[in-house]
């Protein structure tokens, strides 16, 4: 992860717990309906405060483990999904032995990581046969007032991969499937404040640019009639990804 964004959040855990969306149980069982019988353990790399990590624990007999580069991310972490070991690392650097896990997977994270370096080192840690997930939610912009709260916010590196020709991974791993799912949550106005905060490129901006984003925010908000504690659907689609350690 050599993009300074990606190890930024620590300082709006808060913030990203808060507003982030968690993942559709539906998507993260696509992901891994391909282990083999039997196989439960599973390592959720760039976990960072557990909205992957506490969808994998309610799987049956799951042995789950965090990674995270970043310890703020991982202490929130260990007070929403109490019980999972946690381990800072990176996708190009895992903590883990060789042929130790059966699935490695990935939320809102692949888009920061050199994918040669980092398919070659989840191959290193998976079994034969083990499987690569990716997964992101993503705000569904062909909404217009979604389009304009993107444009507001300044697009993500993981927008940009998935409107664009998609992740991408190497040896040991054959050919990515895809999937998505459509699906609306509601959101106060603060929350979408707590969102915009939780963003790196929010995180890494100018006292300037935050107010200037803050300020325009507020303005969309006004003209969708979104004050206190009003919530309006935001449209999101989540993609998911998943190969086989050949």
């Amino acid at each position: 992860m050599s993009d300074a964004r990606a190890t930024s959040f620590g300082s709006q855990a808060r913030s990203y717990e808060l507003a982030r969306p968690d993942y559709p149980f539906e998507a993260v069982a696509w992901m891994l309906e391909q282990l083999p019988a039997g196989s439960r353990r599973v390592a959720d790399v760039g976990a960072g405060t557990g909205k992957l990590t506490r969808v994998l624990a309610k799987a049956p007999d799951a042995e789950v483990v965090a990674i995270d580069p970043d310890a703020q991310m991982l202490a929130t972490l260990r007070q929403s999904v109490p019980g999972v070991p946690t381990f800072i690392g990176t996708a190009e650097a895992l903590p883990l032995p060789d042929a130790s896990v059966d699935a490695v997977v990935l939320g809102q994270a692949w888009h920061w990581v050199d994918p040669v370096a980092a398919s070659a080192e989840t191959g290193r840690v998976l079994r034969h046969g083990g499987v690569l997930g990716l997964i992101w939610n993503i705000r569904d912009e062909r909404t217009p007032w979604v389009e304009r709260l993107t444009a507001i916010m300044h697009g993500s590196a993981a927008e940009q991969m998935i409107s664009g020709d998609g992740p991408v991974v190497a040896a040991p791993f054959g050919p990515l499937a895809s999937q998505e799912w459509e699906w609306t949550r509601p959101m106060t106005r603060a929350q979408l404040h707590d969102l915009a905060s939780s963003r790196s490129y929010v995180i890494t901006a100018t006292h300037e640019e935050r107010a200037r984003i803050r300020r325009e925010m507020d303005q969309l908000f006004d003209d969708l009639g979104t004050q206190g504690d009003a919530v309006i659907d935001v449209p999101y689609v989540t993609r998911a990804y998943r190969a086989v350690r050949e």
